[in-house]
């Protein structure tokens, strides 16, 4: 390799924290565990995600999450400090997936976009022969008594998603698809509400039915 390519190689480790060997050009040892450790604690949290929202916070233990994500179980505690710290990681990471961009949709209608990021949930839930709910609501029923931290994080949660759905409901009043005098904080309360019970309606039935009756409920009859 030429000094030039040296050069270009030494600026791209400088940037991105990598140390090169001066003869083979191998990446140091060093960034080699850091970034295994990285890669085995993603699948980690991923799995605990997984456990979580399919058999609950407390039927869930700690060999469930190492086996799903194919790790000895001790590895566990080199990434996370306890499974309530697990759980945490998982609310994160299951708020991201919401699919809350299908709320700011150009050039659709906001009571158009509202209905689509329900019905992607909706889906999600038939697609998966109703075996996993909403983290949300799975966590803060169960543990909300329990641990201060979960319960703060999923009040921090469902506010995060009424604020969305507000957003959205305003957007519907001011092109004139909702009544003006609606109350859209109350509403979009009741819509979380709402869709929350519907999940739980959902796995009890293992039927789509009670998605079939909040859709028609709310977007046929509610929100004219």
């Amino acid at each position: 390799m030429d000094s030039r390519g040296v050069g270009r190689e030494s600026r791209f480790a400088g940037e991105h924290g990598l140390t090169f060997g001066k003869v083979t050009g191998h990446i140091d040892q060093e960034v080699v565990v850091r970034m295994a450790r990285a890669s085995k604690r993603e699948e980690i949290a991923q799995a605990a995600l997984e456990q979580f929202r399919t058999r609950g916070f407390n039927a869930t233990g700690i060999s469930d999450i190492t086996s799903a994500a194919g790790a000895p179980k001790g590895s566990f505690y080199n990434h996370f400090a306890s499974k309530e710290e697990s759980a945490l990681e998982a609310l994160s990471r299951y708020g991201a997936g919401l699919r809350f961009d299908l709320l700011d949709t150009p050039g659709k209608p906001a009571l158009e976009r509202l209905r689509a990021h329900f019905e992607f949930l909706g889906a999600d839930t038939v697609a998966r022969d109703f075996a996993r709910g909403c983290l949300v609501g799975n966590l803060g029923a169960e543990m909300a008594d329990h641990s201060e931290e979960i319960r703060s994080a999923v009040q921090g949660g469902f506010q995060r998603w009424v604020a969305h759905l507000r957003r959205v409901l305003t957007e519907a009043q001011e092109a004139g698809e909702l009544d003006a005098s609606l109350d859209v904080q109350e509403a979009a309360l009741f819509l979380l509400s709402a869709w929350e019970g519907t999940l739980i309606a959902a796995r009890a039935d293992k039927s789509s039915a009670p998605f079939d009756a909040f859709f028609h409920m709310v977007f046929g009859v509610l929100l004219r």
